[in-house]
């Protein structure tokens, strides 16, 4: 039996512990909370003076049907009866214009709270780095932004003024009630201890269902934010999982159901208790208070204004009673905000760090190694969409290092995997190097501002992405202040501007999400046109003609000759017919630079490169070597 009651105390232990890190946790988040809503410190104040002077006319009409009972029907004093009937309507206006300033301020509050928290998370979560965004589920984070931010709001402004009207009414009527009689008092108290070990329980199994239904939600709505667009759409149909589909989807939707059937359970046990206490505490106070007016000792208008008061006492007790439900709901929707808040970028700009000049620089990139991070450091478990402390491993880039000039273009080949878009990435510390540097205009890009390095280089991958929006919404996110002269000048320059015109709404055509209702052509070229209207110094293409067709390459190729002209550029492209004429060829391989050359010095030295050409010029009978090119 000893041995058999050890993981008992085990399993004791443990709960124990976990409280103690849940009331820490409360404690922080608590004091993180009062200090987010230091700004709105006088609205709040001028809130809780409100709810004061209307909770401390709970007992007002109580002690008035009191006077009209035994002052003025009782006695039969016809005018006592008017002056207090006109006196309990003047309490209910009272009441009702409190009760209408209350409501006003406390939604002033919780949307100034909703704002301060959902700008502050929409602001935070953009700065930080691109290993965050590679493995966050966004419809996790959108649930964070959304529901949680509104729990937030909903039960911080409901428990501020539930609490504080409660106590205040708690006080009053209890001290009322005491004075009028003691002995009916202390009988109603006798059942109160009832409310708070209820209330203890209940809290304790709602703030533990609830985070587990706010994370089963943001699974259910991620779920519902990949397959709801256009690449989740075409994939569900290309491969027919529809039934799958729909299994996965009523798995995660009866998770929800049953934490919600729980919730609804433990709720109603709890409501249950709340109404069974006020029964009880009536029929102490008729039979005590009865039993005392019929021995004289107590006048019918104290009885009646004690039953009242009753009423109006347990509702608050109540109130109070669900406080904890409330504040735990509340702390748990603040808690999931703040993790998202506490997150750290690996990318942070220095106190110090200067701004690069617009125009075409020289980058070098000396002697670097990277490695992604961890996981655990850039995101949270529960936005994650892989499993595991890390979704990368190993070093990616090993003493990787280069020259590009300005008004030159460099270009990065070599197979899938050897590190090529890395090295971009890097170029514009969208994560740091372990060791080594990465250069830009000869200084190092953390010793830059964020912003004016995002300025200097511009990006065109193999799959632009573009907003739900019209052509000159997402033309003009490179320049807000582009006008249409320079936009159409930009669509003439990356050969788009034709098709723009032919469109029956031009500019403010709808591209659709993700800019499916283009071809993947039209969607490069408006691209490449974006990219001209920010005009970087730097540019790096990304496979940026990589799965188009001959036609759509043709004019892809006469806009990429715009955009490079004149600035620095990284091409990276398994085409190598694309990259011909490129300044110097670095051929990477498993994170190193293998090679590096132009294209004829790479062709006749053999290797990789001329291994890479070959495979991708091979024809039925014959391999074209370094005497024998294809014409391109």
């Amino acid at each position: 039996m000893g041995s058999g009651m050890q993981p008992w105390s085990a399993l004791r232990a443990a709960q124990r512990r976990a409280d103690g890190q849940d009331e820490a946790i409360t404690r922080g988040t608590l004091q993180r909370v009062l200090g987010f809503a230091q700004p709105q410190r006088r609205l709040i104040g001028a809130f809780l003076v409100v709810v004061v002077l209307d909770a401390a006319l709970v007992v007002a009409n109580p002690l008035l049907i009191k006077h009209l009972l035994d002052d003025g029907i009782i006695a039969g004093d016809v005018a006592v009866v008017v002056w207090l009937a006109l006196a309990m309507a003047g309490v209910a206006i009272v009441d009702a214009v409190l009760g209408v300033g209350s409501g006003y301020l406390s939604s002033r509050i919780g949307e100034r709270l909703i704002f301060d928290l959902r700008t502050r998370v929409f602001a935070h979560v953009q700065r930080l780095s691109l290993a965050f965004f590679t493995r966050t589920q966004t419809g996790a984070l959108v649930s964070r932004l959304n529901n949680d931010v509104m729990g937030a709001q909903r039960a911080f402004t409901s428990a501020l003024s539930g609490t504080v009207s409660n106590a205040i009414s708690v006080v009053v009527v209890g001290i009322t009630m005491f004075v009028l009689s003691w002995q009916v008092t202390l009988a109603c108290l006798a059942l109160f201890p009832v409310l708070l070990l209820a209330s203890r329980w209940v809290g304790r199994q709602i703030s533990g269902l609830t985070r587990r239904q706010m994370d089963a939600n943001a699974d259910l709505g991620n779920m519902m934010t990949e397959r709801f667009n256009v690449g989740g759409a075409l994939l569900l149909k290309l491969f027919g999982r529809r039934d799958d589909e729909d299994a996965a989807y009523a798995e995660r939707a009866g998770v929800v159901r049953d934490l919600g059937v729980r919730i609804s359970l433990v709720t109603r046990i709890f409501m249950a208790v709340m109404m069974l206490i006020p029964a009880l505490a009536t029929a102490l106070v008729y039979g005590v208070g009865g039993a005392l007016a019929v021995q004289g000792s107590m006048t019918i208008g104290t009885l009646t204004a004690l039953a009242t008061l009753l009423l109006r006492l347990l509702g608050p007790l109540q109130g109070l009673s669900n406080v904890r439900v409330d504040v735990m709901t509340a702390l748990v929707s603040f808690e999931r905000v703040f993790e998202v808040l506490d997150l750290r970028s690996t990318v942070a700009e220095r106190p110090d760090a200067t701004v690069l000049p617009r125009g075409a620089s020289r980058v070098e990139f000396d002697q670097v190694d990277f490695s992604y991070p961890r996981a655990a450091d850039v995101s949270l478990a529960s936005l994650e969409r892989v499993s595991g402390s890390e979704s990368e491993s190993g070093q990616v880039l090993e003493e990787v290092s280069f020259v590009a000039e300005p008004g030159q273009m460099v270009a990065l080949v070599g197979p899938s995997g050897a590190g090529k878009s890395t090295i971009t990435h890097l170029v514009a510390r969208l994560y740091d190097v372990d060791s080594g540097a990465v250069l830009v205009g000869d200084r190092d890009v953390r010793e830059m501002t964020l912003e004016s390095l995002e300025q200097a280089v511009g990006y065109v991958t193999q799959d632009a992405h573009m907003f739900h929006d019209t052509i000159r919404a997402n033309l003009s996110y490179a320049d807000p202040s582009a006008d249409d002269d320079r936009i159409w000048r930009a669509l003439e320059a990356a050969q788009v501007a034709t098709l723009v015109r032919s469109l029956p709404d031009g500019l403010e055509t709808v591209v659709g999400d993700r800019g499916y209702r283009l071809s993947g052509g039209e969607r490069q070229r408006l691209a490449i046109a974006r990219l001209l209207l920010k005009s970087p110094g730097i540019v790096v293409l990304d496979e940026a003609t990589a799965h188009l067709d001959s036609e759509s390459e043709y004019y892809v190729q006469r806009a990429l000759d715009e955009a490079l002209s004149g600035r620095t550029s990284l091409v990276i492209a398994h085409r190598l017919s694309t990259v011909r004429e490129a300044d110097l060829i670095l051929v990477v391989d498993r994170g190193r630079i293998v090679q590096r050359g132009t294209h004829t010095e790479l062709l006749a030295r053999g290797g990789l490169y001329a291994h890479l050409y070959r495979t991708q010029f091979a024809t039925d009978a014959s391999e074209p070597g370094p005497e024998a090119e294809p014409a391109l």
